[in-house]
């Protein structure tokens, strides 16, 4: 028994977060107590964000992401804020470089408190995403929900930002789209070998959009941050956009742009809610006295 852990429940434009201090410990947070966690309405999240010592020289914490449902993530820009903010106010330090199944991530904190994060390179190749078979041109994939004849949503742009994400451009409100009965069916589509993220987008200009998205493995969220740079480099990439834009989740505004170098940088907030201490193998926890009011 390794013994209780310390974490902070924070949010990243409403992204519900858990950030686990697994510093200096040999054990992982498991998928009991991810599930455990998300069952108590006070803890109840999108992403934990665990944070292991360094792994790779040159990195400064390697981070183990779970979704609600207990399995791994690749990647979550929101979540990465939270990191970033939670060790910046204890270290006093503004610039990290961490390692994460999707590979190494660079962020900082700006002056004003918000947080960039160098999400990398998106990848188009349908074997890349994956996809279960070719599509030479993924800009638009044959996919759609609804009748033949007039399907609900069609034609989605593909992408990965190491997680697979599928973008459904609207005409219309994001809002009026049913996708708490939608998401489930496109997460697990067969085209889909690893399930996907799937994100309803609104162009309202060259540089802004409006999303929603149902993630991977965590259901209907308020923000996603690798689904909002899977939007905008999805938007560019089909001339609905430029590479630089801002983009309204239901959590709040966040900032992509789409750098020259083809790295992919998301800019936003992260706000810490209260903190405490759990048991990484349960899930059973408990708040800091100085943070339960």
């Amino acid at each position: 028994m390794a013994g209780m852990a310390p974490f902070a429940r924070m949010n990243g434009v409403g992204n519900a977060i858990l950030v686990a201090d697994m510093r200096g410990r040999a054990d992982k947070v498991t998928p009991e107590a991810a599930l455990a966690l998300d069952a108590d309405p006070a803890t109840k999240f999108d992403q934990i964000m665990a944070i292991h010592d360094a792994r790779t020289p040159g990195t400064d914490h390697y981070i183990v992401i779970l979704n609600s449902d207990g399995t791994a993530a690749q990647a979550c820009g929101n979540g990465t804020r939270c990191v970033v903010q939670a060790l910046a106010a204890e270290t006093g330090r503004k610039s990290f470089t961490f390692e994460t199944l999707a590979g190494i991530l660079n962020a900082s904190q700006h002056e004003d408190g918000l947080i960039s994060v160098d999400m990398g390179k998106p990848r188009f190749g349908w074997q890349d995403i994956p996809l279960a078979e070719e599509f030479p041109d993924t800009r638009m994939i044959e996919l759609q929900i609804g009748p033949i004849d007039a399907p609900v949503l069609h034609s989605p742009s593909v992408v990965s930002m190491g997680n697979p994400h599928a973008v459904f451009w609207v005409d219309h409100d994001v809002w009026s789209y049913e996708l708490g009965r939608f998401g489930p069916l496109l997460e697990n589509h067969p085209i889909f070998p690893e399930r996907a993220n799937i994100t309803i987008a609104q162009v309202t200009s060259p540089s802004s959009m409006v999303i929603r998205t149902w993630e991977r493995g965590a259901g209907l969220t308020k923000a996603c941050g690798s689904a909002a740079c899977a939007a905008a480099v999805a938007g560019a990439r089909t001339k609905r956009t430029g590479r630089s834009v801002d983009l309204t989740a239901p959590g709040g505004p966040l900032h992509i742009e789409w750098r020259g170098d083809d790295h992919v940088v998301l800019t936003g907030a992260a706000e810490w809610e209260f903190s405490g201490t759990f048991d990484p193998a349960t899930g059973a926890w408990s708040r800091d006295t100085e943070s339960a009011a």
